[in-house]
């Protein structure tokens, strides 16, 4: 490999929204995310439904779903 081309190998942390910190390493400095396996639905097995406007209720009410 040629010398100084790559960029440096550093130690990081990626932070979630949930307040999970994952320590790796990586030539990015600190990473936020807003979801990891920690509180991804697909890794838990528990849904969570996030309503903005009252869209859920609204799709229950168009279906008769209760």
């Amino acid at each position: 490999m040629k010398p100084n081309i790559h960029p440096e190998y550093k130690d990081t942390v990626i932070k979630c929204a949930c307040g999970n910190e994952i320590k790796t390493k990586s030539t990015a400095k600190d990473l936020h995310v807003e979801i990891c396996s920690n509180c991804h639905p697909f890794y838990t097995k528990k849904q969570k439904i996030v309503d903005t406007a009252g869209r859920v209720e609204k799709f229950k009410k168009k279906y008769n779903i209760k």
